[in-house]
């Protein structure tokens, strides 16, 4: 099965010729993860990552790099390409770029954004990147999560 075409679904190639014409002051905000089943914490937390800037950059796991994440055999539930694309569908998500790594550290260099986010279960001074976007004087958060939605929490549910 195919999925029709999505714009906002980008290499970092394409993404850096796009950020080439952003106005000056564009303030860029950056987070990354799986988002193997989109819930109304990652939308709540997306809305507010947006917020907080021109535009948003959604670095998102591969495949591969949730596997490697260790979140289970049967994890993602769903592929990077089927992710990207309902994602896509939030008004708040500008670019997603997909990354393979185990983190999102080199995608972080590359895009150099102002305003680098994760969710609360993140403490600052662990979220990856951190100290390349503070160096560059950007400024880096952790926003508490909306209580009761996690990922993990909705499939022990649905499995009972």
């Amino acid at each position: 099965m195919s999925l029709p075409d999505n714009p906002k679904l980008m290499s970092i190639r394409t993404f850096l010729k796009r950020k080439g014409v952003f106005a000056p002051g564009h303030r860029l905000v950056f987070t990354n993860g799986c988002f193997d089943i989109l819930h109304p914490g990652h939308v709540d937390l997306l809305q507010r990552c947006r917020a907080m800037g021109d535009s948003l950059v959604l670095g998102l796991n591969s495949d591969e790099s949730v596997k490697m994440l260790g979140k289970g055999d049967d994890r993602p539930l769903n592929t990077a390409e089927e992710r990207a694309f309902v994602l896509a569908g939030l008004a708040c998500v500008d670019h997603i770029i997909i990354f393979h790594e185990s983190t999102p550290l080199e995608l972080i260099k590359a895009c150099r954004p102002q305003i680098l986010v994760k969710g609360g279960d993140w403490p600052v001074d662990q979220i990856v990147g951190a100290d390349v976007v503070a160096k560059a004087g950007g400024e880096v958060h952790s926003l508490p999560l909306l209580e009761g939605y996690s990922t993990t929490a909705f499939l022990e549910r649905v499995r009972g």
